[in-house]
């Protein structure tokens, strides 16, 4: 069985180390006491570690595939579990500072460490089962970490992103279900061969399922609803994870799914229709927002819109997804500063509250103002050059009009994040208040400067994701 066609379960070697060591995790967490918890966060990062070594060894080799061909291993399978796992060790820094010693610490870690197996099952998904089942395992334990925390806020937002995500992953399954009703087939080959000839009314009904449950997992309009109120419900931990990680299984995943749909509809049409309205949406609910981290739940509606963008040219452009593989690293990396910033000063839930930051504390206001003009665009960060490919995939693939509305909503996001960066420099109002977390503020800093590096040294990095063909 492990031939070319086999199973070759070894493939997915980073998957399983994720997963084994969530359970390592979850089950030791049990027996250790509450001081000695962070051996918890020890393994978590040394599992994360390896799966990392692991993935960049395995983006030497060929392309390949495991279990008769339904998980493909790819440049972009690759560079998934490397932001994965890049993106959740950002995310067990700052858990050092915000929920150290607390009763939930260890089942936190094994939360995030099952979420990102299924982030991954889903990035590397070439069969609509095996796309199920990482909707669903990478949903299920999201739940958990949002209501983690014993607040009002974060059992609302609990509640709202379990509702929501039940509706859009019953959508998902219906999706599915009509998808092999017309063809008698999961896999994607096949399904690329046979979806021509079905029924264009039922093959669209069943499209647009199968898509509308996906951006549950990418956080996009339609089923955008939860993620402010996550963001701002949740703690640190979990709001940093809901608004990066899961994004990059979920798009690659759409992405994957595109290159097999026929002529047949007028998919790149619905996805161009979820970008705009991502994009649009999010930055104007951005604009009435002072809670920073509501602020960025809305911005990480419009930044998926903007992803959305290379993936509506997936057909029409060598460009696309390279680009869309630059963002996702990108943005895991700036977003993830942002929302260090707010973690570092978890008392600071409203704008007005980081007056006089730039004075008080300059390297970690320097951190978050690169972060927002990073989300904006502005050069020579890393969102800079993703948004700048991404525009220019769309302008190939002959959507001139979605390429204008990325550049537009660039512009218009640049007041709202510039109501967060005013009051750093302004003289504070009051006395300073209590120092920032010493790992988040770190992890703020390392982010920012990670996205700068990626986006001056974005030439190397483009000429390898540009010979990226996806199986």
């Amino acid at each position: 069985m492990n031939s070319e066609t086999g199973m070759r379960p070894m493939l997915m070697l980073p998957e399983m180390l994720i997963f084994g060591g969530g359970l390592v995790v979850l089950i030791g967490g049990s027996f250790l006491p509450r001081h000695k918890q962070w051996w918890a966060r020890l393994v978590a990062a040394a599992v994360l570690v390896a799966a990392g070594a692991v993935a960049v060894i395995g983006m030497a080799a060929p392309d390949q595939a495991a279990f008769e061909g339904t998980f493909a291993i790819d440049t972009a399978t690759g560079l998934a579990r490397i932001a994965a796992a890049v993106g959740v060790l950002m995310i067990l820094a700052v858990a050092g500072d915000e929920i150290k010693g607390t009763a939930r610490e260890s089942e936190t870690y094994a939360l995030l460490l099952f979420s990102t197996t299924g982030i991954l099952v889903l990035a590397g998904a070439n069969d609509l089962l095996v796309l199920l089942t990482g909707y669903l395992l990478a949903s299920i334990p999201l739940y958990g970490l949002i209501g983690l925390l014993r607040s009002a806020a974060a059992a609302e937002a609990a509640m709202k992103t379990y509702l929501i995500g039940a509706l859009f992953g019953i959508t998902l399954m219906l999706g599915v279900t009509v998808l092999y009703g017309v063809t008698g087939a999961t896999h994607y080959d096949e399904l690329a061969a046979r979806l021509g000839n079905a029924p264009a009314a039922v093959l669209a009904t069943g499209l647009v399922a199968v898509l509308a449950g996906l951006m549950f997992e990418a956080g996009g309009v339609p089923a955008h609803f939860w993620i402010p109120d996550a963001a701002q419900g949740a703690n640190g931990t979990a709001a940093i994870f809901l608004t990066t990680v899961p994004k990059i299984g979920a798009l690659i995943a759409l992405y994957r799914l595109t290159t097999v749909l026929p002529d047949t509809v007028s998919w790149p049409l619905l996805l161009a229709v979820f970008a705009a309205a991502s994009m649009t949406l999010g930055n104007l609910a951005a604009y009435w927002q002072t809670d920073p981290r509501r602020l960025l739940g809305w911005s990480t509606v419009s930044q998926v819109g903007y992803l959305l963008v290379p993936i509506t040219v997936a057909h029409r452009s060598d460009l696309a997804l390279p680009s869309l593989l630059f963002y996702l690293a990108g943005y895991t990396l700036t977003n993830s500063a942002a929302f260090a910033v707010t973690t570092a000063l978890p008392r600071a839930r409203d704008l007005t509250a980081y007056r006089g930051l730039a004075r008080a504390r300059p390297w970690l206001a320097s951190a978050l103002v690169v972060a927002l003009l990073g989300l904006v665009g502005t050069p020579p960060t890393a969102v800079f050059v993703g948004k700048l490919t991404t525009a220019t995939a769309a302008w190939d693939g002959s959507q001139a009009w979605l390429a204008i509305v990325v550049f537009v909503n660039s512009l218009i996001s640049l007041f709202y994040y510039l109501r967060w960066i005013v009051p750093v420099f302004q003289r504070p109002a009051h006395q300073a208040g209590t120092a920032p977390t010493r790992w988040s503020t770190a992890t703020a800093i390392l982010g920012a400067g990670l996205s700068l590096a990626l986006g001056v040294a974005a030439g190397p990095g483009w000429a390898l994701l540009a010979n990226a063909p996806i199986r």
